[in-house]
């Protein structure tokens, strides 16, 4: 049975080998793993083998294991659908938000950052696939919302997210990824940041430009969703 540091090493070299395909230096791509239904035991042993970034879905559950793993040097992102009532909590624990698709939960995020912490990266989620269940904004919105976002005070605008619509087809992976990658680079170029790309796709991702990929599954195993969180 495979141990999370076995698989940790296992995507580093795949993110490693897609890099040098694409003619970028590994580095410029970071790992954020996504620790959502996992321990914090899990995440502790990734801790041990170099990870520094994990990427949270549902809020109580992100809380309570940020409270019980105090003693490590984290980065949080949250990476889930945000509710109005959820974002002073995100304003406060988080460092990076990555799911940012509509002005009033921007506007919420900066109103509720504590001054004394540095502003909160945020990226766009873009909706590029087009699906109905699948939250972002639509790229014709992009736009508007990215220049009102961008005047917030307590945000760094950091670039764009997306979840494209799952595919076996990597042609499709790369067309998705590479929208995402047009989008940004039409809305502003010195944007940093692209967050893009899962266990099945993460090498169409990287040869796209991607600078974060979120992976779960290929670190941490399958997820068990029999616990409610929120």
């Amino acid at each position: 049975m495979s141990t999370i540091a076995d698989n940790i090493a296992k995507v580093r070299a795949r993110i490693r080998e897609a890099a040098q395909a694409s003619g970028r230096e590994h580095s410029s791509v970071g790992l954020l793993a996504v620790s959502k239904t996992k321990p914090a035991a899990a995440i502790r042993e990734a801790f041990a083998c170099g990870v520094t970034d994990f990427g949270e879905n549902y809020l109580q559950e992100a809380l309570a294991k940020q409270a019980e793993l105090g003693d490590l040097d984290l980065t949080w992102h949250f990476i889930g659908p945000i509710q109005s009532n959820k974002t002073k909590a995100i304003a406060e624990h988080f460092h990076w938000v990555h799911s940012v698709d509509r002005l009033k939960i921007a506007e919420r995020l900066s109103a509720q950052r504590p001054p004394a912490l540095p502003p909160l990266n945020v990226c766009l989620q873009v909706n590029v696939s087009g699906e109905t269940s699948k939250s972002g904004c639509a790229p014709e919105e992009l736009p508007a919302l990215a220049a009102a976002v961008a005047e917030l005070p307590n945000l760094r605008l950091r670039g764009l997210m997306a979840i494209p619509e799952p595919t076996e087809d990597v042609a499709a992976q790369h067309a998705a990824f590479a929208r995402l990658r047009q989008l940004q680079a039409a809305l502003n170029p010195s944007l940093d940041t692209l967050s893009m790309g899962m266990s099945h796709d993460l090498e169409a991702a990287i040869s796209e430009g991607a600078t974060w990929v979120r992976i779960g599954t290929a670190l941490f195993g399958a997820r068990d969703y029999g616990q409610p969180a929120n």
